[in-house]
């Protein structure tokens, strides 16, 4: 199967944090795209939605949300996503991903859109420890 790192924001705190989503967890994103609110039990966040913002190759190629298509294609842009001109009226061919999420992307960027009962502070807080015994 395809393993995913998934890059949870949350805008209650200003967090963000790194998933590494596989099995069920990453079948849940192959074909949604940018744009699109998934369910976040399948990554273990019950009763949170979270909402597909970008991705990007292993490459590091960024998928365009206004490129309807599930592959990479050199695109004519001035501005957005993939491009950042220098210049007012710079054009330039650019690679840039569909927004379709397919097996061949790397990370995938979300944020929460409607939270949980559980804080994801919680979800993330390393395990408590028990004191050594004295002696």
């Amino acid at each position: 199967m395809v393993d995913f790192k998934v890059v949870l924001s949350d805008p209650a705190t200003g967090k963000a944090y790194n998933i590494d989503a596989s099995g069920a967890g990453a079948g849940a994103f192959i074909g949604k795209r940018i744009g699109d609110e998934i369910d976040g039990s399948g990554l273990g966040f019950d009763g949170y939605k979270i909402k597909i913002t970008g991705a990007s190759d292993r490459n590091g190629t960024p998928a365009r949300k206004t490129l309807p298509i599930a592959g990479r294609r050199k695109v004519l842009m001035a501005g957005g996503v993939g491009f950042h001109p220098v210049t007012d009226g710079e054009r330039r061919r650019k690679m840039v991903r569909g927004a379709e999420i397919t097996q061949d992307f790397v990370q995938i960027n979300v944020i929460v859109s409607k939270a949980g009962a559980k804080s994801l502070a919680e979800y993330f807080a390393p395990p408590a420890q028990d004191a050594p015994a004295a002696e």
